[in-house]
């Protein structure tokens, strides 16, 4: 990213507790592809706690869940000429799923509205399929680095051929979205 000093990762990008999305920029990202700096994106990245996209995997996520998601584009250029389309992507969606009564949980409370599970434990989570519905990615509320995802569209990355994104089994039917 050419202007990552400008963009102010860490503390601009970084959105405040409780809230997902993107705070208004000063600057539009700009993404310089060249192989002197390493190899290209492919179609998942992570980016300081978002995910640098490509178009492709973009459309995956507005097909399957697009109220799941958010955007935001990213000026890209390649030495060569001709570069791809990349987005800043961050999911969202939170949902209070986890069902503390039927999971083995430590919650973490700093005294503050926010508070946290301990997920250095040997921590089961039950979830609650109702709090789901129909979503098909989220972030448990209180484990928000989570990323969940269902079968529909795991399915839906497979099928686009998205590259450098893995599937680990998270609980229940749902899958946590890492790399």
């Amino acid at each position: 990213m050419e202007n990552l000093a400008a963009l102010g990762v860490g503390c601009v990008l970084i959105s405040p507790r409780g809230e997902r999305s993107f705070p208004a920029l000063s600057e539009t990202p700009r993404l310089l592809i060249d192989k002197s700096l390493g190899r290209p994106p492919v179609d998942w990245e992570m980016f300081h706690g978002f995910w640098l996209v490509s178009d492709r995997m973009k459309g995956v996520l507005e097909a399957v869940d697009r109220a799941g998601v958010a955007f935001l584009r990213c000026e890209t250029r390649s030495l060569k000429g001709g570069a791809p389309v990349y987005w800043l992507c961050d999911v969202v969606r939170r949902l209070d799923v986890i069902d503390e009564e039927k999971s083995i949980v430590e919650v973490l409370d700093d005294g503050t509205a926010y508070r946290r599970y301990d997920n250095m434990t040997n921590s089961r989570y039950v979830f609650r399929e109702e709090a789901i519905g129909s979503a098909h990615i989220f972030r448990p509320r209180f484990l928000e680095h989570w990323i969940i995802c269902d079968q529909a569209m795991k399915d839906a990355c497979k099928a686009a051929g998205v590259r450098g994104m893995r599937f680990g089994y998270a609980y229940g039917n749902y899958k946590d979205l890492h790399r």
